[in-house]
């Protein structure tokens, strides 16, 4: 069993990440507009034959305007992030014991904690098996719901050469030429949705000391819809942008219409844990876990980086109820992803002999100031200063904070059953309305 056990976690480490073209690439589509391959790049004006205004299409492109670049990496870091972020069910259920001689021990009573973790290992030789499923479907981002999210994409300062000549003014000034002043308003629905299913094995080296892994089945949707409008300003000459048609009849409204599916291998976890302190009524135990970058983060299926978490545990038995509390803290190699500090607390309550009430409050909190960064609002300052907003979406930190509420049923036969929904309390981060899961678990 060890011998396989290292074997599967060596297969773990060396898995490479996936990096194909995928989902991301169907959310990028939603920000194309005209002909080619780069975002907003205005068909019509990229085409039209006036040399003044002939390449004034692509000053539109996120790339090339300094700010609205983060708007696609932080949709599709935000999606990545919290997928790689969905809950696993605990290392360990049901009862758990220590043996002495070879007299086991029995060290709970309850089927345990359904997130959370408690310090009890599983004991020598013994071996856990888990397998959950998983569902949510996104709804807002950092509060703003995600079918009206709301941007506006903002002009170049552009200064092409015998702009001053043919404009008669400085073309360094923001808002010269007049055309600068033009907006497009860009109105993003999306629907994002998520189905996990995790494969979990626990097996107890020793008393104290237990070795497990998770492997994630990742299935992720996305479905969007894009309408874009440019906002002329000034009503001299024709209409420098547009997104097809002519200068004598522009159209200046356009929408897009993506979606894809993709599944697979997710980031695929490893974990173990010690056993510090065993006693009644207060035990302590540590647990150390990485999850690795196996899951396409191109397919919205992973982070496409290493994270590391450790874990604190402190666990009691008092008769039937059996609170903890695990504190932690979670290094992120992710580009774009923050550190966070782990604190959860919650119990376990034996109602009957079998069955179990689990409840929990999950929270992750912010290290440091957000990667995710929104653009900054643009000041034009011809022909009158003015300040454009880039995005409804707040500049604010995405700490995520849950309420965990579930039930445990186990059977004559020694399998257990789990059934749990897990609410937000906050608006961090992009958020379902509910994080269901389903499962059954059985040690033996």
């Amino acid at each position: 069993m060890r011998a396989w056990l290292g074997s599967l976690l060596l297969t773990v480490a060396a898995a490479a990440p996936l990096r194909a073209q995928g989902l991301q690439s169907k959310l990028q589509d939603l920000f194309i507009f005209g002909t080619g391959d780069d975002p907003l790049v205005l068909g019509g004006s990229a085409a039209d034959e006036n040399p003044a205004i002939q390449v004034h299409g692509n000053h539109f492109i996120p790339s090339a305007v300094a700010g609205n670049a983060t708007i696609i990496s932080f949709l599709s870091n935000a999606i990545s992030s919290n997928v790689t972020n969905i809950p696993f069910t605990a290392s360990s259920g049901g009862e758990t014991f220590r043996f002495e001689g070879a007299t086991p021990i029995q060290t709970s009573t309850s089927a345990g904690p359904i997130y959370a973790e408690r310090a009890q290992t599983l004991g020598r030789g013994r071996l856990f098996v888990g397998l959950a499923r998983s569902g949510l479907s996104y709804k807002t981002l950092r509060g703003v719901p995600l079918d009206n999210v709301q941007f506006t994409f903002t002009h170049q300062n552009v200064d092409f050469p015998g702009c001053d000549q043919i404009f008669n003014a400085d073309c360094t000034i923001y808002g010269v030429p007049e055309f600068e002043n033009e907006t497009i308003d860009f109105n993003l629905d999306l629907d994002v949705s998520v189905n996990v299913t995790s494969f979990l094995l626990t097996y107890g080296i020793s008393n104290r000391v237990d070795f497990g892994v998770v492997v994630p089945f990742v299935e992720t949707s996305l479905r969007g819809t894009s309408n874009a409008t440019i906002i002329p300003f000034g009503t001299n000459g024709p209409p420098p942008h547009f997104f097809s048609g002519t200068e004598e009849n522009p159209v200046l409204t356009a929408s897009r219409f993506s979606e894809g599916s993709a599944s697979g291998l997710g980031d695929v976890s490893a974990r173990i844990k010690a056993n510090l302190r065993d006693a009644t009524p207060v035990s302590l135990a540590v647990i150390a876990e990485g999850r690795f970058p196996t899951g396409s983060e191109s397919d919205l299926r992973g982070s496409g980086a290493v994270e590391l978490r450790g874990l604190g545990i402190v666990s009691a038995r008092l008769g039937s109820f059996s609170p903890h509390v695990n504190v932690g803290y979670d290094w992120r190699a992710a580009e774009l992803d923050t550190d966070s500090f782990l604190l959860t607390a919650g119990f376990d309550q034996l109602l009957a002999p079998w069955a179990t009430l689990a409840a929990d409050l999950i929270s992750d909190f912010q290290v440091g100031t957000s990667r995710l960064t929104v653009p900054p609002d643009v000041t034009i300052d011809a022909p009158f200063r003015r300040t454009i907003r880039s995005s409804d979406i707040p500049e604010r930190r995405d700490d995520l904070i849950n309420a965990s509420l579930g039930t445990k049923l186990t059977i004559p036969a020694g399998v257990t059953f789990l059934a749990n929904a897990l609410f937000p309390l906050n608006r961090g981060g992009m958020r379902a309305d509910v994080l269901w899961t389903v499962g059954a678990e059985y040690a033996f």
